[in-house]
């Protein structure tokens, strides 16, 4: 039955459209899966790719000479004849003008132009960084709670036990279980139920959002093994905590973000350039040939060549040339300042990240080594003392619920680890602008 209503529902489908999305589903989704996926998929990318071929199209643009004009002209026509012999002044004219821009217009604006293009593959790279930063950290959030939920299930096959043996010795006459023993372990095991619709709307809802940049069906289970990332670059927390702001900016430096508002702090030095070729005046040629017919008498006329040049005289520059440098000055100094406030951030994002993470391996090692095994050994003597009639019920229970949150609590400081080293690699991520010029979209 199950099949055949399995059937209904993908025979609408078409046959090769349901073959082509069981191929493309995997059983399981490993973090670098989910990464490689988000990346492929990522449409901002593919419109970065669009922008700069724009812009480089733009620059081949630039430098090109503005269209010449052409003109055709009737000139000084006798009104009462029409007569193309009648008057000596009467010609047909043909002209041609070309206008020339300002100074080195062209050959700045096209370097402007390919100044902006050059910034798309740096950030190109900083979005596929920042792409696997934050799969990574949405992988790993519906990993734990799916490592969790796992965790809890394991355990409350235990309490149902728990459960089975209060309400058997509570029934008997020989057994120590009092009532409230039972009422007890029904409530933890109630309270697990709780725990674990709160950790499936948790998995779900993190489920969603890793599937916004996957493309992926929600419902994909992850791979049961949490993932082992190594920091790109060895890192010391107490040096970048203590050290100065110089010395900790030689970490970010040649981060793919920083790098890429190099280019526009560069594109907007050119406008300034460009700007001050506004005080150079503009440069026009004109040519013009007049054909003349033979007068009345039968007698040839000479026809007549006009050549001329017009240029602009840039004089009135203060509201003008003057404003217009100044603007593409202050532009410049925006954008470092810019610059500036993102270096503090990148820096101090990774210096927050840096000291969690040594927290974080302190803890884990706390986990390991200590506190995890006493749990289990705690549990294990209260549950022994209990069945021998020389320990309380509910001190049992208490002990199996310490071990099981003490689990999940490692779970979560495994996990929490791995999202912070994927933050410190965003950090730490470098480009070169060979490196950018090679990268691809896709």
């Amino acid at each position: 039955m199950k099949i055949f209503v399995t059937m209904l529902f993908i025979l609408p489908l078409g046959i090769g459209s349901v073959i082509a999305f069981a191929q493309s589903l995997p059983e399981t989704l490993t973090l670098d899966e989910a990464i490689t996926l988000a990346i492929d998929t990522d449409p901002w990318l593919t419109g970065s790719q669009y922008t700069q071929q724009a812009l480089t199209d733009e620059a081949t643009a630039a430098a090109t000479l503005p269209d010449p004009r052409m003109s055709l002209m009737a000139g000084n026509f006798p009104v009462d004849s029409f007569d193309i012999n009648q008057e000596g002044m009467t010609q047909l004219s043909v002209g041609i003008s070309q206008m020339f821009p300002r100074g080195d217009s062209l050959s700045l604006t096209r370097r402007q132009k390919q100044q902006l293009a050059e910034q798309h593959p740096l950030l190109r790279l900083d979005r596929r960084a920042k792409v696997g930063a934050t799969v990574s950290q949405l992988w790993l959030e519906v990993f734990k709670a799916q490592e969790s939920i796992r965790l809890i299930e394991q355990d409350r096959a235990l309490f149902e036990q728990l459960v089975d043996v209060a309400e058997a010795s509570y029934s008997s006459a020989l057994g120590r279980a009092r009532q409230q023993d039972v009422i007890r372990a029904q409530l933890e095991l109630t309270r697990l139920s709780d725990r674990l619709t709160v950790l499936r709307q948790q998995q779900q809802a993190a489920q969603k959002l890793l599937s916004e940049w996957i493309g992926a069906p929600a419902a994909v289970p992850l791979a049961p093994v949490l993932p082992t990332l190594s920091l790109s670059r060895p890192l010391s927390a107490p040096t970048i905590e203590y050290a100065n702001e110089h010395t900790r900016y030689e970490w970010i430096r040649h981060h793919p973000a920083l790098r890429a508002l190099d280019q526009r702090i560069d594109a907007t030095q050119t406008g300034v350039d460009l700007a001050k070729q506004k005080y150079k005046p503009e440069w026009g040629l004109t040519a013009q040939y007049g054909y003349r017919d033979s007068d009345p008498m039968g007698r040839d006329r000479a026809d007549l060549l006009s050549i001329g040049v017009n240029f602009d005289l840039p004089i009135f520059t203060g509201n003008r040339q003057d404003k217009e440098v100044s603007a593409a000055v202050n532009r410049t100094e925006a954008i470092k300042t810019e610059k500036h406030l993102l270096g503090r951030r990148l820096m101090a994002e990774l210096e927050t990240a840096s000291v969690q993470l040594a927290r974080l391996d302190e803890r884990q090692a706390l986990y390991a080594d200590q506190l995890l095994p006493q749990m289990a050994e705690q549990a294990e003597a209260s549950l022994t003392a209990y069945n021998n009639d020389d320990g309380d019920f509910a001190e049992a229970v208490r002990a199996r619920i310490a071990e099981l949150n003490a689990k999940v609590d490692a779970l979560a400081i495994a996990v929490d680890r791995q999202k912070t080293i994927a933050q410190i690699n965003y950090l730490l991520a470098e480009a070169s602008f060979d490196d950018a010029r090679t990268a691809k979209p896709f």
